[in-house]
């Protein structure tokens, strides 16, 4: 949970408090248990919290319905080789699904939403090192940034050793020690540090590019 908590103010911090902050999921349940709260056995969500009934398709349409047009599908080089029915239905690093063939698979490298193009490739075109943030928010100072950290590109994603470099109009360039598949525009990328608790967050920003 902590990968959703990046965006969250130094002011905001200040309110916050975790009375279940130093206990694990377990040791919560043994206690909603002799409280006899119905919620012990309650099964782990899987969904997005805010999307009825997991359908985040209807919730997407509704704010973005140009999500749902049809457009080109390209190549490398910049050829139609098919069309899709929506951007909202594919992610970066997706294979099954794109509905068009080459001698190789081909993966969604790339979606422009600008232009309402998909853009696929073979599997070795994935991989990026380098990354541009945008929207930053930091919980900590810029010194903390000197040395490698770590970060997430997705909430259960692995922790990777990266430096980062801020920037003053609150973009960020994050420079992976090893190349990493399946980057996406929008999503988050969060930055980690490890103390002698475990993992802190030092804040994050959006995916640019």
């Amino acid at each position: 949970q902590s990968y959703f908590l990046f965006n969250t103010t130094r002011e905001q911090l200040d309110y916050l408090r975790f009375p279940l902050g130093g206990l694990l999921k377990n040791q919560t349940r043994e206690i909603a248990k002799k409280l006899e709260l119905n919620v012990a056995d309650k099964p782990d969500s899987q969904d997005i919290c805010f999307v009825p009934n997991g359908d985040y398709a209807s919730v997407i349409q509704k704010f973005r319905p140009d999500s749902f047009q049809k457009g080109n599908i390209k190549n490398l080089d910049g050829e139609v080789i098919g069309v899709h029915d929506g951007i909202i239905n594919f992610t970066i690093g997706q294979r099954k699904g794109i509905k068009v063939s080459d001698k190789e698979p081909l993966y969604v490298l790339k979606i422009n939403s600008d232009k309402n193009e998909i853009i696929v490739g073979p599997k070795d075109k994935l991989g990026k090192k380098n990354i541009l943030l945008k929207e930053i928010n930091l919980l900590t100072d810029k010194k903390d940034f000197d040395q490698n950290i770590y970060v997430k590109v997705r909430s259960t994603g692995a922790l990777l050793e990266a430096k980062i470099d801020i920037n003053a109009d609150k973009t960020a360039n994050v420079n992976l020690m090893n190349s990493e598949d399946g980057i996406s525009p929008g999503q988050a990328c969060v930055f980690y540090n490890q103390d002698p608790l475990g993992y802190k967050v030092l804040g994050g920003g959006w995916i640019k590019e």
